[in-house]
């Protein structure tokens, strides 16, 4: 049987068409994860976050969250629905819905019918123990925030998404106002101890070079205090990288750097510290070396970094 020429060639055309397609939309796609390799056969339109950290992110590259597990409500870092007061306006304006306070709950979640599960591999908002059960509902993407800066989780989401181009945007014009401030800030003594000063006054947590808020440090030019080799990370939330649980006598020793920089703390705190007599002859309570970055910074994501360099700009640039 003969073929038609003009047949094959429009058939050819269409099949060329369809694969052009396919490569530009890059789905379906894989995403390596510590859980192993997740496929993504579309973009998802319902995605559930247990992670209350990872959410905000979500919200900055406008990925289509309707439901988030939350944290303890109505205190210095969340809302009434224990969303973080960064972006908790924006997720009420988005319609994002409170799954449950602190502990996870695959019924619930199976409830929001959801085409995509994100959870954290690590902090008090992970919900690795249910991953099988959740992996019956819905695909399943682990992240990790303990190792990078919020910029990488963006772009890591972002593919995950389909957002890409919404998570570049925003990492762009985040990094864009970050470099101009740098070059235009007066830095404090340096190195640094990143940390949050606890309300028990006993006790901190001391970020480390991993953490998001060390990375951001370094992005603007700070120098981290290196750590006493002596003192060990937490594991009371599974091994985690970004923080240093000091107490006791390891407090003194760990806030070793020349100023202190207090996330999540606020000037009552700069206060509680420098009236704590264990830590009286550290060099930076001595010379009133101690800063307090604002009540949001305890999770870094577009929101909190914002606002964390426009507070930076009043503190260390001369008016």
């Amino acid at each position: 049987m003969k073929k038609n020429p003009i047949f094959s060639l429009v058939l050819f055309g269409l099949m060329l068409i369809g694969t052009a397609h396919a490569t530009d939309a890059g789905w379906p796609r894989k995403m390596e994860t510590s859980h192993g390799v997740v496929t993504l056969s579309q973009p998802p339109t319902r995605i559930v976050s247990t992670s209350v950290t990872v959410t905000g992110t979500l919200l900055a590259i406008d990925a289509p969250v309707i439901a988030s597990g939350a944290t303890t409500p109505n205190n210095r870092v969340a809302d009434s629905q224990g969303f973080f007061h960064q972006w908790s306006a924006i997720a009420t304006q988005r319609g994002v819905k409170r799954l449950y306070i602190g502990e996870p709950n695959a019924e619930t979640i199976a409830g929001e019918a959801p085409d995509l599960i994100i959870i954290s591999a690590t902090g008090a908002d992970s919900a690795l123990r249910l991953y099988d059960q959740l992996s019956a509902i819905a695909p399943v993407l682990v992240v990790n925030y303990d190792d990078k800066s919020w910029q990488a989780l963006a772009l890591e989401l972002g593919q995950a998404t389909g957002h890409e181009a919404q998570a570049q945007k925003v990492v762009s014009d985040f990094d864009a106002r970050e470099q101009s401030l740098k070059q235009r800030m007066k830095l404090p003594e340096q190195p640094v101890s990143a940390l949050v000063f606890n309300a028990d006054g006993k006790s901190a947590n001391l970020w480390t070079a991993a953490s998001s808020q060390g990375q951001m440090l370094k992005q603007l030019g700070f120098t981290l205090a290196q750590q006493p080799a002596r003192l060990k990370r937490s594991t009371s939330q599974g091994i985690r990288k970004d923080i240093i649980q000091l107490a006791g006598e390891n407090l003194a020793e760990g806030l070793n750097g020349q100023t202190l920089m207090l996330f999540a703390n606020n000037d009552s705190d700069v206060e509680r510290l420098m009236a704590n007599p264990f830590l009286a002859d550290l060099p930076a309570v001595q010379h009133k070396r101690v800063y307090a970055l604002g009540s949001d910074t305890f999770r870094l994501d577009y929101y909190s970094a914002s606002n964390l360099l426009t507070l930076l700009e009043k503190q260390f640039i001369s008016q």
